[in-house]
């Protein structure tokens, strides 16, 4: 037996989740970048700025717009990078990415040095949304995929309420320091990590898979599990071949996969637009517009704070009970109260409009309901659900085209949210975005299958309309009588 495969005794899944979480910290570095906006936003049009002049609105929006810009190409070139390069270089090509930005942000105070800084963060964001969830993927076993595909938002999150608090009381520099630190590290640590063991098997590297795996699930080389995992991958893998090399080309002439390819862009579409992003990126702001006149004790940075306290418990809160209660449930109850918090939220910004009564905890409480089912459910289970719908060969891909799209409309959102709220009112947009996240719970209610605990092949079978079950089982009667 060789044990030096495992420290911690035959069958633990302590290795899973160490590569998991070391996968995941580039995750948390990007939570970080996005984190930044919101008090350094404040702090550099204010009259303290460490900069002269003070950055304007058109300014702002441009670079908390620019990284979502740079995102879409940058999903299809992580995507790219992960099939033919692997799962960990690209990795480390993503913590250089994100060192590269803290490094302009401390070298320069130009507007050019900002954008140019939020820009390289899109490199980041599309494989914090591209590259991690499938690497975390590919190295969990079925019984806690759920549970590690969640580290990706727990990071995020946690990033972000972390740049929050260092944000409101250290200095801009320090700030950027600590940030540095960050990436750097895990470009030194991830260097003992392995690569995906589909990858390997993708790349013919059979041996090496083996000996990835059995360190994965902490068992020997010989072990009949392990055995068994690596001919699945090998299945896995010359079905894929069988297949069109065109990746989108086999997806839109495939009924199933075609119907699985809508079901990942809507539920990932719906989340973007859901209002988390213009909410996080702009927290401090947004409470700001709503503490005008209220008296309230808490800062707009503080209240941002408490935002993203939210926002980790929430993600905390998804990684511990999504292998309880199943995808589709979990999602329905998130967008469903996330749909009405936002609307809620609307109606306080109209009515004061007004001059009605408006309580002065409606905005933190609403914006706070929203981030938390943002974060406990929309988030974290339109990757999840994209990453299992689909074998290695479309997975990347179809990851990047997902975040692509999205990115799109994170951008407009960046862009224009400031521009719109001042224009038509705040409260236009909460409206808006309350409709999505409605008309996404009816979507997932109605059309998104279960995938907890399923192979592809259970997957796929639930995804067939009900002519198409009974068809199958008339063709598999058929062919065990002609047997008989």
């Amino acid at each position: 037996m060789k044990k030096y495969y495992y420290f911690f005794g035959e069958g633990s899944v302590v290795n899973q989740v160490i590569c998991a979480v070391l996968i995941n910290l580039p995750v948390f570095a990007y939570g970080a970048s996005i984190g930044w906006m919101s008090p350094m936003t404040l702090l550099l049009q204010s009259e303290n700025s460490p900069r002269s002049p003070p950055l304007t609105d058109f300014e702002v929006s441009w670079m908390g717009a620019s990284s979502y810009l740079v995102c879409i190409p940058s999903d299809f070139l992580m995507a790219y990078l992960s099939d033919k390069i692997g799962r960990k270089i690209t990795l480390i090509i993503i913590s250089a990415s994100c060192v590269g930005a803290w490094i302009l942000k401390l070298s320069s105070l130009e507007t050019w040095a900002f954008i140019t800084a939020r820009s390289l963060v899109g490199v980041s964001m599309a494989g914090s949304y591209v590259t991690c969830p499938v690497y975390t993927k590919e190295i969990s076993q079925d019984h806690i995929r759920g549970l590690l595909g969640s580290l990706v938002v727990v990071f995020q999150t946690t990033g972000n309420l972390f740049l929050y608090i260092i944000g409101d009381y250290l200095s801009y520099n320090t700030v950027l320091w600590i940030c540095l630190t960050i990436p750097t590290f895990h470009l030194v640590l991830f260097m003992m990590m392995p690569e995906s063991p589909s990858y390997l098997v993708k790349r013919g590297q059979i041996d090496e898979a083996k000996r990835v795996l059995a360190w994965l699930r902490c068992r020997d080389e010989e072990d009949p599990e392990i055995k068994n995992e690596l001919e699945n991958l090998k299945k896995e893998q010359n079905k894929d071949e069988e297949s069109s090399k065109f990746v989108l080309k086999a997806i839109v002439s495939d009924k199933l996969l075609f119907r699985a390819f809508k079901i990942s862009m809507i539920v990932s579409i719906s989340r973007e637009v859901c209002g988390a992003i213009p909410v996080l990126n702009f927290a401090g702001n947004i409470f700001e517009m709503a503490s005008e006149g209220s008296g309230l004790v808490l800062t707009p940075n503080q209240q941002a704070m408490m935002l993203g306290a939210v926002q980790v418990v929430g993600a905390i809160v998804a990684s511990s009970i999504v292998e309880k209660t199943g995808r589709k449930p979990l999602l329905f109850i998130t967008s469903l109260v996330s749909g009405l918090s936002m609307c809620a939220l609307a109606s306080w910004f109209l009515a004061r409009r007004y001059d009605l009564y408006t309580p002065e905890w409606v905005p933190v409480f609403t914006l706070c309901l929203c981030i938390f089912c943002d974060a406990s459910g929309l988030q974290p289970l339109s990757v999840i659900i994209l990453g299992e719908v689909f074998s290695f060969k479309y997975r990347g891909t179809v990851m990047a085209v997902a975040m692509a799209i999205s990115s799109f409309f994170d951008f407009l959102q960046m862009l224009f949210f400031h521009p719109l709220a001042n224009a038509v009112g705040v409260h236009v947009a909460f409206y808006f975005f309350g409709g999505v996240c409605l008309l996404a719970a009816l979507y997932v209610l109605l059309v998104v299958p279960e995938t907890k605990n399923k192979s592809l092949t259970e997957i796929y079978h639930a995804l067939k309309t009900k002519k198409e079950k009974e068809s199958e089982e008339k063709t598999s009667l058929e062919d065990w009588v002609d047997t008989k």
